[in-house]
C-alpha cells in the first residue's frame, strides 16, 4: 500500500499493512492531520481537532508494533467521535453554546473501549443541537463534500461528513430517529444502528434514552463491523446496556445471502419515494436476487404509522427529562427547533403518552413475530433522495413533514431493532442515496454479511466525492 488515496483504505487493509510494516500510525495519522486542516474549514465537520493526542496515541500505537504487540484491527486506526460522547480532558458540547466549555473527567464506555482497542481519537466532531433536528444559531453546521448546497443529514452529520471526506476511517455516531441512517445515505457511506442496549450509552449525552442507539459509520460493512465488535458488549456503569457479549461480526464475513429470505413491503416502500428511491430500492432488490437471496412480499405491522406519526411526541418527553437540569433555567441559551421539542414534552399528557406507549410495544411484538419468517427487511433511508437544504426545509414545512422524513427509520427506533445503512446509488443530479436492511436484535452479524455480500457485489460505497469540484461549487 502506498500513500496514493491512503485515506480511504479500509480498516482491515490499513491494519494489514501495519503488520507488513508497509505504513505506520505515525505516517498515517499525519497524513489524516494533514487533510482535516486543509480541508475542513470548508467542510465543518470536527469541532474540535485533538491533533496532539492523535499523534501521542500514534507513536504509542506505533512502538507497540515494532515490540510486535497488536491489540486487534483498530490498533492504530485514526477515527472521529462524536461530540456528545464524553471524552476526558477533552470539551464536549452535545452541539451546545452553554456545555462549550465543558471538560470531562472520564470518557463515554465507547471511546474507553475504543482507545484500549488502540484507536487514535483525532477529534470531536460536530453535531446538531442536543442531537435533535436543527443545529444550535449560533454554530455552523457541517458540509455535505459531494454537493455544498445538499443536506449532510442530522445530529451525526459530523460523523458523516469526515468519514465520506477521507478525514477518518470510521466516527461514532448516535441515531434516536435517523441520526446514523441519514447521514451515511446522504454522505454515501455505511452506518450500523445496533441493538438497542447492544452498546453501552454511559458516557454519551442523552437524546431521548430509550431510543438512543450508539453505532459505526465507515465506508464498508466489514469496517463498520470491524468497529461494532469492538463498541459493543457488557458495561456495569450502564444497567441498560445487555450483559452479552460483543458480537463477532467478521468471522462470517463472506458467507454471503444465498438462502435468505428478504422482506419488500411495496404500499411501505414506493407510496410515497421518489423515483430515485425507488430506483435505488429496485436495484437493492436486484443485485440481492443474483446473489440467491429469496426477496418476499410482506405487509408491516399495523400500528407502524402510529411509531413515525408519534415518535416526536415520545422523543419530546424524553428530551424534556435529559434537559431537565437546564431547561427551562437557562431557555435564553436554547436554539429555538430544541426549545420547542423539550416544551412539547413538557407538556404532553400522561394519557397520550402511555397510548403511544402502548402502541410501540405492540408494533415491537409485532414486528418481532415478523423475523420468525423473514432474515431482513429492505427498506429506504427516507422518501426524498438527496435534497438541496432549501428542498428539504420546503418538505419539513407541509404537514405532516417531519412524520413523512423518519417513516422509514423512527419505527425502528421505537422498536430498538438493528439496521444498516448501505450506499445504494446516485440521483439523476450525482449526490448519493442510501437504503436500509433492518434484522431481528442481535443479528448485527447477519447484517454486516448481507451488506459485505452487496458490497462485493457493487462498487457505490467505494465511490468518493470529488472535494476539488465541491470547492468550486461552493
Amino acid at each position: 500500500m502506498t500513500m496514493d488515496n491512503l485515506e480511504y483504505a479500509g480498516i482491515l487493509e490499513l491494519a494489514n499493512a501495519y503488520r507488513s510494516r508497509q505504513l505506520s500510525p505515525v505516517e498515517v495519522t499525519r497524513h489524516l492531520l494533514e487533510r482535516i486542516e486543509r480541508l475542513d474549514p470548508r467542510l465543518r465537520s470536527y469541532l474540535t481537532v485533538t491533533a496532539d493526542i492523535a499523534i501521542e496515541q500514534a507513536r504509542q500505537a506505533e512502538a507497540e508494533m515494532q515490540r510486535g504487540e497488536f491489540r486487534g484491527p483498530l490498533h492504530g486506526i485514526p477515527i472521529g467521535i462524536k461530540d456528545l460522547c464524553e471524552t476526558r480532558g477533552v470539551p464536549t458540547s452535545w452541539g451546545t453554546t452553554m456545555l462549550a466549555d465543558y471538560v470531562p473527567e472520564t470518557d463515554a464506555t465507547v471511546v474507553r473501549k475504543l482507545l484500549d482497542a488502540g484507536a487514535i481519537m483525532l477529534g470531536k466532531l460536530h453535531m446538531t443541537e442536543g442531537a435533535f433536528a436543527a443545529h444550535h444559531p449560533s454554530l455552523p453546521a457541517p458540509v455535505n463534500p459531494w454537493h455544498p448546497e445538499h443536506w449532510p443529514g442530522v445530529s451525526s452529520s459530523g460523523s458523516g461528513v469526515a468519514t465520506a471526506a477521507g478525514l477518518c476511517y470510521g466516527a461514532v455516531g448516535t441515531d434516536t430517529g435517523g441520526s446514523i441512517r441519514f447521514p451515511s445515505g446522504a454522505n454515501g457511506i455505511t452506518g450500523i444502528k445496533p441493538t438497542w442496549g447492544l452498546v453501552s450509552r454511559h458516557g454519551a449525552m442523552a437524546l431521548a434514552a430509550s431510543m438512543d442507539h450508539i453505532g459505526p459509520m465507515t465506508r464498508s460493512a466489514a469496517d463498520a463491523g470491524t468497529i461494532l465488535q469492538v463498541m459493543a458488549g457488557p458495561d456495569p456503569l450502564d444497567p441498560t446496556c445487555l450483559d452479552l457479549p460483543a458480537p463477532d461480526c467478521l468471522s462470517g464475513l463472506d458467507a454471503g445471502v444465498r438462502g435468505l429470505r428478504i422482506g419488500v413491503n411495496p404500499t411501505y416502500v414506493y407510496e410515497v419515494s421518489d423515483p430515485d428511491t425507488c430506483r435505488v430500492i429496485d436495484e437493492a432488490r436486484r443485485v440481492f436476487t443474483d446473489l440467491g437471496a429469496e426477496i418476499v412480499e410482506y405487509s408491516m405491522p399495523p400500528t407502524t404509522a402510529a411509531m413515525y406519526q408519534n415518535w416526536a411526541a415520545y422523543c419530546s418527553v424524553e428530551t424534556a427529562i435529559a434537559h431537565e437540569e437546564h431547561y427551562p433555567a437557562k431557555a435564553a441559551d436554547y436554539g429555538p427547533v430544541l426549545a420547542s421539542l423539550i416544551d412539547g414534552g413538557r407538556s404532553l399528557d400522561a394519557m397520550t403518552l402511555m397510548k403511544i406507549h402502548h402502541q410501540r410495544l405492540a408494533f415491537t411484538g409485532a414486528l418481532r413475530k415478523l423475523f420468525r419468517r423473514l432474515d431482513l427487511l429492505l427498506v429506504p433511508v427516507h422518501p426524498f433522495g438527496n435534497p438541496t437544504l432549501s428542498a428539504l426545509d420546503e418538505l419539513l414545512s407541509r404537514p405532516g413533514g417531519l412524520d413523512n422524513a423518519v417513516r422509514f427509520t423512527a419505527p425502528f427506533n421505537m422498536s430498538g431493532s438493528p439496521t444498516i445503512t448501505l450506499p445504494g446509488g446516485f440521483t439523476a443530479a450525482g449526490l448519493p442515496i442510501g437504503f436500509q436492511l433492518v434484522a431481528a436484535d442481535l443479528q448485527e452479524p447477519l447484517l454486516v454479511r448481507a451488506g459485505h455480500a452487496y458490497q462485493q457485489a457493487t462498487d457505490w460505497h467505494r465511490r468518493h466525492p470529488d472535494l476539488e469540484r465541491a470547492a468550486v461549487a461552493s
